[in-house]
């Protein structure tokens, strides 16, 4: 069964997936000098701009945007451990790579940490097995 909870983390899996897509996918530029946006910049910081790669992190992020939104309206948990295994991969890896090369102000790396953790934290509570409904059973004697 695909819980209302399990509904709620693929909503917010799949709001993040839109908001980093399509601003990497139609704005590469402006997704390169002032991601994460609030006044931060990530992206610049750590080398020059290409065009092709941040447009292709637009179609990954937009891909399991849309894999998200085809789990939510599954009416099994099956779908959405899918795309929780898909968000775990990629943010375990993302998070990897970004703790080795830490860059900027504290805020910027402690923004980009808890960040991070909380995306790959999203993909592995997909992960977890669908609660079955457990019915009690009254014993007489």
């Amino acid at each position: 069964m695909n819980t209302r909870s399990r509904r709620v983390v693929l909503g917010v899996a799949t709001a993040l997936g839109c908001y980093v897509g399509i601003w990497a996918a139609f704005f590469p530029e402006a997704f390169y000098r002032s991601f994460p946006g609030f006044g931060l910049h990530w992206i610049d910081a750590a080398g020059s701009y290409d065009e092709h790669l941040v447009r292709d992190v637009g179609g990954l992020y937009l891909g399991l945007a849309v894999a998200g939104l085809a789990a939510i309206a599954s009416r099994s948990a099956a779908p959405a451990r899918v795309v929780g295994l898909a968000w775990a991969t990629f943010g375990v890896l993302h998070f990897a790579y970004h703790v080795q090369h830490l860059e900027g102000s504290a805020l910027d790396v402690v923004g980009n940490v808890v960040s991070l953790t909380l995306s790959a934290a999203l993909g592995l509570v997909l992960l977890l097995p669908p609660r079955t409904r457990v019915e009690l059973v009254a014993v007489t004697r």
